[in-house]
């Protein structure tokens, strides 16, 4: 199968490169970074050992198509998309924390919540509440965004006390993130979704907020169908839902939490077509165009190619 799943180019102007979970992310002189969105694929923090195809093709283009889309409300960081893998944009600071919002209760929150948890990040939770039930207004429960290991939840007050934020700059962040979640909201709404949970990532440039990273994709967020949503949730079934769980759960029920000791499942060719096939349905379900493969016959190079012309226009 032909995935990406490492990199290691040399650019001209590059100045340091950093590998992440999911993403490799070039810094071109001091204010251009690439962003490669490879085909590896993490859970629980933990990168699987096999890539997924398409994965990061289908990932690049729907934050693309998102960060276009949501300009107006919030400066973002992107630039350009040279190649289906690739966004090129603005070298911020990121702040240090990450900006979830929670439209629902489901995932880790309710798995708290199931062990009696009532506090979210500082937010108190009614007694009474079922997975899967709507909050009535979304909740941002942030977490600190850690270079290595777990994401941490961390309250509000906690942010502004330990000076991560300013309180000032705290309350402009949330603001954007409600009006994001609103509109990625409305977004998955045209196309039959319920935009249930999903992060913003920001960061900062001569005084400037921006959006930055990818946003809205499956990996950041998670949809059920609205189809059926309240059936399901009236008889207590698990929703239908777009997002990358099912790989969570395939790990769980496979006897995986990321947890030191525990063995990553084997993952054979045939499951990572299906989870491909999972993504490209994705894709073709929120964007609402039919997904075009890129030719993946020789991935490194054609990335290559297409970042080394567009730097040699954007930086001749």
């Amino acid at each position: 199968m032909d995935t990406l799943t490492k990199t290691n180019y040399h650019f001209a102007g590059q100045t340091q490169v950093y590998h992440g979970k999911v993403r490799d992310v070039y810094s071109i002189g001091d204010d251009t970074l690439v962003m490669i969105a490879t085909d590896r694929i993490s859970a629980f923090d933990v990168v699987l050992p096999k890539g997924i195809p398409y994965k990061g093709q289908v990932l690049n283009q729907i934050a693309a198509k998102f960060l276009d889309a949501t300009a107006d409300i919030v400066p973002n960081w992107k630039k350009a998309s040279p190649d289906p893998m690739v966004t090129v944009g603005v070298r911020c600071e990121p702040y240090k924390v990450e900006m979830v919002i929670r439209g629902y209760i489901t995932g880790s929150a309710w798995r708290e919540y199931q062990k009696g948890a009532r506090l979210l990040c500082g937010l108190p939770l009614p007694e009474g509440l079922r997975e899967n039930q709507r909050f009535e207004t979304p909740l941002i429960t942030p977490t600190t965004k850690a270079d290595e290991g777990h994401d941490e939840n961390i309250s509000r007050e906690e942010i502004i006390a330990q000076g991560l934020v300013s309180k000032e700059e705290y309350e402009q962040l949330e603001q954007y993130t409600y009006a994001l979640f609103k509109r990625g909201t409305e977004m998955a709404a045209e196309k039959g979704l319920i935009l249930v949970d999903t992060k913003y990532e920001f960061g900062k440039k001569e005084g400037q907020i921006y959006l930055i990273d990818e946003i809205h994709t499956p990996d950041s967020s998670r949809y059920f169908y609205c189809d059926g949503y309240a059936e399901r949730f009236e008889k207590g079934e698990e929703q239908k839902q777009l997002s990358k769980e099912f790989v969570r759960k395939w790990l769980m029920d496979n006897g995986f939490k990321g947890q030191t000791g525990q063995q990553i499942p084997v993952m054979t060719d045939e499951y990572c077509r299906s989870v491909s096939e999972r993504y490209i349905e994705l894709y073709e379900k929120i964007v609402g165009e039919k997904f075009v493969k890129a030719d993946a016959a020789d991935l490194e190079a054609r990335i290559e190619k297409n970042i080394t012309e567009y730097l040699k226009k954007e930086h001749p």
